[in-house]
């Protein structure tokens, strides 16, 4: 059947600083200003915190690198979904579908939304998310899980009219939070006090446990090497969403070369802003502070050092701009996902179909709905410690999808090759691996729980593709 010349098309809007900024403003939410408390306490030193930073921006610009390869072979919208699906089949590619539409996008998207919520709570004192409104059950609803899903719904309004209108905010609060994330780092260093960086950086590398009591706990080798991959479950979560430019590929003006310069701006950014900014940490507060700062908000105490009491509202604003700027990104590419894998007949029809504006309208409204389900849940911290093993296992996947398609298809057209190939992608296969192991082996609650989403995705796939076959048998038949 010939296509329908009037059916909306995707629009290709988007330019290098754009997906630059997608990259980095979808990177950079709430974690860099928080996550840094619970390391410290899984390695207990100034040399540890600042080391799990650098092997994660390694790991990171290691596997961008590496995408950048595949991006130049398929330049269209569903980047690491249609990856997997050339380089292993459709129910692989399916199974990371599932779980980026159950938990690894929607989940993130919920947390940054509450992440939101709490820091505009320093502002707006109602909205706390300890002024509980209403009960479901056992269910307890608070003023910060409502303003959350406020924020969802009007952002996903702002994507259903057009790639454009999603674009502007991102850039305009991407670059916001980059200039005011450098600014925090500068007055940082000019707030360095000697005897706490002396103190932290003593004994740099004594990697052990530091209760909030201040009890320290010495490691053997193998707690040693769980710590490690238990601290890193925060910097990865902080790290995530580098890929969010493949999603839109379909929407670059110059796709096969741009996503992958883009992901390669984008993570060097964030890692250079992410180690500078613990940097200051360990320079204006005690490990021991930083261990015990309230709710885990190492950037509010480090900022009371560097500006004074003003320095909790500093930093609400910065993060309200920050999660805003986040979600917008997270917002903009996921739908993408799910448009694509609707195509291949493996997720709700309507999926598949874009508006007026051209983008998947649909996508954008359930992927919506189910983030704002789980805010409401209160369960979005389990979720993202799964998130963790199940997306470095998806990223381990993807990367030695490259190595099979230079064997299926050597001759492919390839404008961009991995950069380091073999040896870079084998050791982020390698060092992921380890992570996966490792995080299996000392939370292991959290990795069952997150492999048993990705199968409960087997059977919906064959139930979906049933559905297909019933379909086309029907059409065949009429």
């Amino acid at each position: 059947m010939a296509k329908d010349p009037g059916q909306p098309k995707m629009k290709h809007e988007l330019s290098l600083l754009d997906g630059t900024m997608l990259v980095s403003g979808s990177m950079i939410g709430s974690g860099i200003f928080i996550v840094s408390a619970d390391i410290i306490r899984n390695v207990g030193s100034a040399g540890w915190l600042i080391a799990i930073w650098v092997i994660t921006g390694f790991m990171t610009l290691t596997a961008a690198l590496s995408y950048g390869e595949l991006s130049g072979m398929f330049p269209k919208a569903g980047g690491q979904y249609v990856y997997l699906k050339e380089a292993y089949n459709k129910l692989i590619a399916f199974l990371y579908g599932w779980s980026f539409f159950a938990v690894i996008q929607t989940g993130t998207i919920a947390a940054v939304g509450v992440a939101f919520s709490k820091f505009t709570a320093y502002l707006i004192h109602p909205v706390s998310e300890d002024n509980i409104l209403f009960h479901i059950g056992s269910l307890k609803i608070s003023a910060a899980q409502l303003v959350s899903i406020c924020v969802i719904v009007f952002l996903t309004f702002i994507n259903t009219r057009g790639v454009k209108s999603g674009k502007r905010i991102q850039t305009v609060f991407t670059l916001t939070k980059l200039l005011s994330l450098f600014g925090l780092i500068g007055f940082g260093f000019l707030a360095f006090k000697g005897d706490i960086w002396t103190a932290n950086w003593t004994n740099a590398w004594d990697l052990h446990n530091l209760a909030k009591d201040g009890t320290i706990t010495q490691l053997t080798v193998g707690a040693a090497l769980g710590a490690i991959a238990a601290a890193m479950v925060g910097s990865i979560f902080s790290s995530d969403a580098w890929n969010s430019v493949t999603f839109v590929a379909g929407e670059m003006k110059n796709p096969k070369r741009d996503v992958a310069l883009s992901m390669m701006f984008g993570t060097i950014i964030v890692t250079l802003i992410y180690v500078l900014a613990n940097v200051v940490y360990t320079g204006v507060l005690s490990l021991h502070d930083i261990s015990v700062a309230d709710k885990d908000r190492v950037a509010v105490a480090a900022s009371h050092v560097i500006f004074g009491n003003i320095g909790t509202y500093i930093i609400a604003v910065m993060i309200m701009i920050s999660t805003f700027g986040c979600n917008n990104g997270l917002i903009l590419s996921g739908a993408r996902v799910y448009y694509t894998m609707a195509k291949d007949g493996v997720f709700f029809k309507r999926t598949g179909t874009l508006n007026k504006f051209g983008v998947p309208e649909f996508g954008l409204w359930i992927q919506a709905l189910v983030a704002s389900i789980l805010c409401l849940s209160g369960r979005y911290g389990d979720l993202l410690d799964m998130i963790s093993f199940v997306v470095v296992v998806f990223y381990v996947l993807t990367i030695l999808g490259i190595f099979i398609l230079r064997a299926k298809r050597p001759n492919a057209e390839r404008p961009y090759k991995a950069i380091g190939y073999p040896v870079l992608p084998a050791l982020y296969i390698i060092m992921g691996i380890a992570f996966c192991v490792l995080l299996f082996a000392y939370k292991r609650d959290f990795a069952l729980y997150g492999l048993l989403i990705v199968l409960i995705g087997i059977p919906i796939y064959y139930i979906s593709q049933r559905n297909v076959k019933d379909e086309d048998e029907a059409v065949t038949n009429s």
